[in-house]
């Protein structure tokens, strides 16, 4: 059974290091928060995605069928190792107390935690072989739905986000940026457009958007302050790189999740030996899995105007 973060870490009750990690990494990440976790021996998880059915049809009486078989495309997930090392001073340890430790691995999750949900989203394996293929580079064919075609982008409409939602099966989620957000809050506010927007809260008593019943999910800035879906991309039908993406997500087991060996690891390493320093180590075997081949769209090709109808 696939864990979230969260729901691990309640099970992590006897390690107090670990458990608090893991609520940090699934605190400061919204998607880390939602996205299930199947832990997997060895270094890769190999399966078949359903690729096309067998044909069926109809005979007449002392006729035959014609054969056929179903394709099934074999598929492998690597795992890719993410982490780092984390020195504090003993002079600021004797000096200041132990918790700078604390706060400074708090420090250290947030970055990690924002640097994978980054990857999530971006991670392109032909640029960087250490990271893993995001959802830009997953989705293509009918999973990749265009705004519309014209240079520069197109205002997002209400029905292409419709549309987006029904290519997807048993959608779960909807991830877009905060500015892609409050301009469908404020559709929802204008009476030619409006738009089914409620509000619920989160496993930490936070509001968290909501449109049409799909939670909407927005990336944090990584630790430069750049912004994962920012209206930078390339559009349809070119022009300037205005457009930003909109993702609707299935996640859960047989469907979208992540791929872990041994969960996330805490290493106390002490004092270094050759400075003055207490070393701890985060280190996590991870990568992702889209199981279904309708398990997530993207729609892209969106530029920063009002949302219509």
């Amino acid at each position: 059974m696939a864990l979230t973060l969260l729901e691990a870490s309640k099970l992590n009750s006897g390690d107090v290091r670990l458990q608090a990690v893991v609520e940090m990494f699934a605190r400061e990440s919204e998607i880390l928060r939602v996205l299930p976790f199947d832990d997997i021996m060895g270094n890769a998880l190999r399966y078949n995605r359903e690729g096309a059915l067998p044909g069926i049809g109809f005979r007449g009486v002392n006729e035959a069928y014609s054969e056929s078989v179903g394709v099934l495309n074999p598929i492998t997930e690597a795992l890719y190792i993410a982490g780092g090392d984390l020195d504090v001073d003993k002079f600021i340890v004797a000096t200041m107390g132990g918790d700078q430790r604390s706060v400074q691995e708090g420090l250290k999750i947030k970055a990690l935690a924002q640097a994978w949900t980054t990857k999530f989203i971006k991670g392109d394996t032909t640029t960087e072989p250490r990271e893993f293929d995001g959802m830009q580079v997953r989705l293509t064919g009918n999973q990749k739905i265009a705004a519309g075609n014209t240079s520069g982008g197109d205002a997002l409409s209400l029905a292409i986000l419709d549309a987006g939602i029904d290519a997807v099966d048993a959608p779960t989620h909807i991830l877009m940026s905060k500015a892609m957000r409050r301009r469908l809050t404020a559709a929802a506010r204008t009476s030619t457009v409006a738009g089914y927007i409620t509000y619920g809260v989160d496993e930490f008593g936070r509001r968290v958007t909501q449109y049409n019943g799909l939670p909407i999910l927005v990336p944090y800035p990584n630790n430069g302050g750049t912004e994962p879906i920012a209206f930078d991309e390339v559009n349809p039908n070119g022009g300037s790189q205005v457009g930003t993406s909109i993702y609707i997500l299935s996640v859960g087991a047989g469907r979208l999740t992540g791929i872990q060996n041994g969960g996330m690891a805490v290493t106390d390493l002490g004092e270094l030996q050759t400075a003055p320093k207490f070393r701890t180590r985060i280190e996590w075997y991870a990568g992702l899995a889209l199981f279904h081949g309708r398990a997530c769209a993207r729609i892209w090709g969106v530029k920063d105007a009002a949302v219509v109808a």
